[in-house]
């Protein structure tokens, strides 16, 4: 394990690590993800799933008097299958400690952004977000083509507004997909795949089945032994990675959020769905259909949480994309979805070293949306 300084000046500088430290853990623990007006919650495993990355995720992180303020991580994968295919970092654990807060006096934040300014630290700072290579993973070099990505809740405007100045671009948009049943039912045709052969087939499945979507990757697809599969006449027909993931509530917008914070805990059955301090769930990844199958997702699903002991998964697609166009308008994804208000995430890239050709197909391929790094 290793954390070195890359960038320093006075009381500030800016260390880079390949594993998160304790003070690190602290902050992430308490962030409160999202933004005001916006869906607002805190994510309740991430020890656990920063050990998943293992060798292949950096955190850069702001010190301040040798005390850690703020940290964002950078997960490496190589993502997408021919002229989508290219070495990635995606951008996840986003958190500053609350001296860099809202709720700190104006005169405290004004002297930090005095400090920040002074010498350019802030600009270094960002330009971070830019290259890749500084943050030590051996397999990239400074002028290799990688892609810079990140997901963006589309009402948070302080986040749009960082990843604007470090030059992301917005290149697509995704939407929330919520399953629920009061009473899931297993379904016979529905297994737990266990084999090294049953696995690799899966994973040929899958590759032919996102060979046109961005940003896919096979990475962490059979966490956990949880993939399932629906077989019919020995074929597997659809599949999907189960991820159990417990989430903490703060707010949601709308009428109807109102409801589901208020509400729905309250409601007989419904409490089952959803309670707003500790909102257990699947998460569904890496999800397979063969196509003209769509509508037996919805007993895949179900059968799933039955397994599991679920009344409620997610999911995050491409709104733009082919399933989601079917799950919306032809899978009864149950009472949670109907109820759903969700507002779009908007997937933002920084394309080094590429020509405008090159960045051209990512603006017409959906964006595949990995349902392990919302766990």
């Amino acid at each position: 394990m290793f954390e070195r300084t890359i960038i320093k000046h006075k009381d500030l500088e800016v260390r880079v690590s390949d594993h998160a430290t304790e003070g690190m853990i602290e902050i992430l623990s308490m962030a409160v993800q999202g933004s005001e007006g916006g869906l607002r919650f805190q994510l309740r495993n991430i020890t656990s799933r920063i050990a998943e990355y293992g060798d292949k995720i950096r955190f850069v992180s702001l010190y301040r008097k040798n005390k850690v303020t703020g940290t964002v991580g950078s997960c490496y994968r190589i993502t997408g299958q021919g002229k989508l295919q290219y070495p990635s970092s995606y951008l996840r654990y986003l958190a500053f400690d609350s001296v860099y807060q809202a709720d700190i006096s104006y005169r405290k934040k004004k002297e930090i952004i005095k400090t920040e300014k002074d010498d350019s630290f802030k600009k270094k700072t960002l330009d971070i977000f830019s290259k890749p290579h500084m943050v030590d993973f051996d397999l990239i070099g400074e002028n290799d083509k990688h892609i810079m990505y990140a997901f963006v809740e589309s009402m948070n405007e302080r986040s749009k507004n960082l990843i604007h100045q470090v030059g992301y671009e917005y290149i697509r948009s995704f939407l929330t997909v919520a399953f629920s049943r009061f009473n899931p039912k297993p379904d016979p045709r529905v297994s737990r795949i266990t084999t090294p052969e049953e696995k690799e087939k899966m994973r040929e499945l899958l590759l032919d089945y996102y060979r046109d979507h961005s940003l896919f990757s096979t990475d962490h697809i059979f966490h956990g032994e949880k993939y399932y599969v629906l077989r019919e006449g020995g074929e597997i027909v659809a599949g999907v990675n189960a991820i159990p993931s417990v989430y903490k509530i703060y707010d949601m917008p709308g009428v109807w959020g109102w409801i589901y914070m208020k509400i729905l805990p309250k409601a007989p059955y419904f409490k089952r769905l959803f309670h707003p301090e500790e909102f257990r769930h699947l998460v569904f990844h890496a999800l397979y259909c063969k196509k003209g199958r769509e509508d037996l997702i919805a007993n895949l699903f179900e059968s799933v949480c039955a397994a599991e002991g679920y009344y409620t998964g997610l999911t995050w697609l491409d709104d733009r994309s082919e399933l989601f166009e079917k799950l919306r308008t032809g899978v009864r994804m149950g009472a949670l979805n109907r109820m759903l208000n969700a507002k779009p995430g908007l997937v933002y890239t920084r394309f080094l070293n590429f020509t405008d050709e090159e960045k051209d197909v990512f603006y017409d391929a959906p964006a595949y949306i990995s349902g392990f790094d919302f766990s």
